[in-house]
């Protein structure tokens, strides 16, 4: 959506994470990887949350309040997915709806990243930082949640069903040592090396 408004609606703001990424996160990766233009640096392209409920193939009311919730994290509305093909031990059929995701891009994608590393991930009981294995050859970088009632949007008391949800940052880097940098930039925690993984 472009920003540009008429003379009566207010100019959206730029979210504080894409604002640290154009003024400081951009040049400093292109610096340290040798970059000769800012622009070549990486960047972030969408995240992509998932929440799966395999109960939810025969027990519509659990789809229905992940949706809700996963909804009221993300600030858009979830799609279903659905099963790919038959599972015999879970009495799963093919294309049984089996939990829900959204795809974030733009400013939701920043505004997510933002209360993601702010506040939601400190809120995880005993938490030791995200595993520095979750990055793939391509750049991006995969961990889960075990509860999603640790987003402020949730209230607790409402909540029937604990659900966990995998989340997946897709970015524009072509090394596993870039995209690091990037969210490291972003201020994600992760765990020492030496210390394992913990979400």
């Amino acid at each position: 959506m472009s920003e540009t408004m008429t003379k009566d609606q207010p100019r959206r703001l730029v979210p504080r994470m894409l604002e640290r990424y154009r003024k400081d996160l951009a040049p400093a990766l292109a610096k340290q990887f040798k970059h000769s233009n800012p622009m070549a640096a990486a960047r972030l392209e969408k995240i992509v949350v998932n929440m799966g409920c395999g109960e939810a193939a025969h027990d519509a009311k659990i789809l229905e309040a992940a949706q809700r919730d996963l909804g009221l994290i993300a600030g858009q509305r979830p799609l279903v997915t659905r099963a790919k093909k038959a599972i015999s031990n879970f009495k799963i059929r093919e294309k049984d709806p089996v939990g829900c995701k959204v795809t974030l891009r733009r400013a939701r994608m920043y505004e997510f990243l933002d209360r993601l590393v702010s506040i939601s991930l400190p809120r995880i009981r005993d938490f030791r930082g995200l595993s520095p294995t979750g990055f793939d050859q391509g750049g991006n970088y995969s961990f889960g949640i075990k509860d999603h009632t640790i987003f402020p949007e949730i209230q607790i008391e409402k909540v029937q069903y604990p659900l966990g949800m995998d989340i997946a940052i897709v970015t524009t880097a072509s090394t596993r040592e870039e995209a690091a940098a990037l969210l490291k930039g972003f201020g994600f925690p992760f765990a020492a090396t030496h210390e394992g993984a913990q979400t």
